[in-house]
């Protein structure tokens, strides 16, 4: 019988699961495995400079394909270094397989040099979590992780010695049951006809739609169609749910625009759909809600629900809609239609006023011309902070675009890091990281990844030399900003010199042709925009109850001064009003 070593059996059953690359940092207790990469013909080793990176990128990689991934970090801090990417990872519902190396077998539990425990480490950023101490536990081991990363989408962690992966087996890996595809879930009869009687009986109805509505565009539309709902989303429901929608009503929460707040508020029975929305202080608590969820714990931890029903959003609409009365009544989705319109018209002057004179550069106005410049398919990856703002009110989906970023995990540093997985996934597609100067110089040593593999992502470096959004925390929690400026950095001459295209601006008058310079150049480039940091303001609404209720972490001011396209948007939807 052939022999073969624990690493090579590893290395085949990522390979039929599906991985297509392992994202790390070569180190000794990870040697086995990276050598049977490097004989592998199906997997790749993408060699990033921190882990982090990798992590962010399998992360990444994930959300756009939708197939597991996986990275890897040697013993002790190489894995350590993995975490935050993974807890990001895990909080995005990214099915993400960790290879966490570990010291010498011999040694676990000596306080050896390096020593770590990652079984118990990765244990809140996984669904499963476990080290493998002998070569006959591998493939079992290895399948139970895969079969959690893909089952309950997020991430599973397998621990393993260097010295067990390069012990010779003679059995070959068991033939595993991989799964391939999730299966249908939807509510029961009894909870469908529940909810059908609900909406009945509702005069007025909003819909609240999260990332959870991915796939179920048109089931939420012909919903909305028949019982005349305002439909609001969340930040990662934007992607799937504001285009192509008649009854759009923007988007509430801490960076919120439009009447979906009031839309929310104003109803008689508000439908959760697909939403794990955090912000309690933006829900109502005099309203009738439902909440349909694929993941049961998120049922009712945000709000309290009035009917809970789990499945998945699309399922659920399809048996639901046929069930319920079609209503003809249309004066509150008209008032809200109306009012989104006005709300968004009045943000539009503070937008366009000097816009092509204002110096620093309105960060606003590059985010809009952006969006009007950048591909129909195009995946933007976004930092935390200021950027998600830009995306959030600027970037303007259309069903076949991404929006990727730390949204829920809220980390610094996710976007040029998730750029490099989204682009490996697809060479051929255009990739733009929305990257903040804060977030993009610290983990600023994988742009020589990009150059290294000659990926052509394209950086737009929103440059005020502040971390803009602390400024903000610290304002409104009545502290002098402090700690959150840098020294002004030249950082298209940083990557020049490191082998990419770079490219500075500073006059507005630049800013069109320098985007459209940067997304035609042929391999990775950057476009460093000079930016005003003082681009600040407050949201139309904000209750003193909201005030009170933020975590001092959390930013209480958000920013106006116009919301692109969707203002076209909200007074193309004003047509659809039936007139006297």
């Amino acid at each position: 019988m052939a022999r073969q070593s624990v690493a090579e059996q590893f290395v085949d059953i990522l390979s039929q699961a599906g991985v297509k690359r392992i994202y790390g940092v070569v180190g000794d207790s990870l040697n086995p495995v990276t050598d049977a990469v490097r004989r592998s013909s199906d997997i790749e080793w993408v060699q990033v400079r921190h882990e982090e990176t990798g992590a962010f990128a399998a992360g990444a990689e994930a959300q756009i394909t939708g197939r597991l991934c996986a990275c890897a970090g040697s013993c002790g801090p190489g894995h350590l270094h993995l975490i935050n990417g993974l807890y990001d990872a895990h909080r995005s519902m990214a099915p993400v397989l960790a290879l966490a190396a570990h010291i010498p077998s011999a040694e676990i539990g000596t306080s050896y040099f390096q020593e770590t425990h990652p079984d118990r480490l990765f244990a809140e950023c996984s669904h499963y979590s476990e080290l493998i101490s002998h070569s006959e536990q591998m493939p079992r081991i290895l399948q139970t992780a895969i079969q959690h990363a893909i089952g309950r989408s997020g991430v599973a962690v397998v621990s393993m010695s260097g010295d067990v992966a390069g012990q010779d087996v003679e059995q070959p890996a068991a033939e595993l049951a991989l799964l391939t595809q999730r299966p249908v879930v939807r509510p029961g009869e009894a909870e469908i006809a529940a909810l059908a009687r609900m909406v009945d009986q509702a005069d007025a109805i909003t819909l609240f739609c999260g990332s959870g509505t991915a796939g179920a565009h048109d089931e939420v539309m012909a919903f909305a169609q028949r019982v005349k709902a305002p439909v609001g989303h969340a930040l990662r429901g934007k992607e799937w749910i504001q285009y192509d929608n008649p009854f759009d009503v923007g988007m509430s929460g801490l960076l919120g625009y439009g009447a979906a707040y009031d839309a929310m508020h104003e109803a008689g029975l508000l439908i959760l759909l697909g939403t794990d929305f955090p912000y309690t202080a933006f829900l109502p608590d005099d309203v009738r809600i439902v909440q349909v969820d694929i993941r049961p714990e998120h049922l009712g931890r945000r709000s309290k629900v009035d009917l809970a029903l789990w499945g998945d959003v699309r399922e659920t609409l399809l048996a639901l809609t046929p069930q319920v009365r079609e209503k003809t009544d249309r004066r509150f989705l008209d008032r809200m239609l109306a009012k989104h319109a006005e709300a968004l018209e009045g943000v539009v002057a503070a937008y366009t006023r000097d816009v092509e004179r204002h110096r620093p550069i309105h960060p606003e106005y590059v985010a809009a011309i952006l969006d009007d410049e950048a591909a129909d398919d195009a995946i933007f990856t976004v930092d935390t902070g200021m950027c998600t703002v830009w995306a959030a009110r600027y970037l303007s989906p259309n069903g076949r675009r991404r929006l990727i970023g730390s949204f829920t995990h809220g980390s610094m540093a996710n976007a040029m890091p998730q750029a490099i997985g989204a682009q490996l996934a697809d060479r051929s597609r255009q990739v733009v990281s929305l990257s903040g100067d804060g977030g993009f110089s610290m983990l600023m040593g994988d742009l020589l990844t990009l150059i290294h593999y000659d990926l052509p992502v394209k950086i737009v470096l929103f440059d005020n030399s502040s971390l803009g959004m602390v400024d903000l925390e610290m304002l409104v929690g009545g502290f002098p900003p402090y700690g959150t400026s840098y020294p002004h950095t030249d950082y298209a001459a940083i990557a020049r010199a490191a082998g990419a295209h770079g490219v500075r601006v500073e006059d507005p008058h630049d800013v069109r042709d320098a985007i459209r310079e940067t997304l035609n150049h042929d391999g990775p480039a950057l476009l460093d925009v000079v930016t005003d940091p003082n681009a600040l303001a407050i949201p139309p609404r904000v209750t003193g109850r909201q005030l009170a209720g933020f975590a001092t972490t959390t930013s209480k001011l958000v920013l106006t001064g116009g919301v692109g396209r969707m203002v076209q948007l909200a007074r193309s939807n004003l047509r659809n009003i039936p007139r006297p």
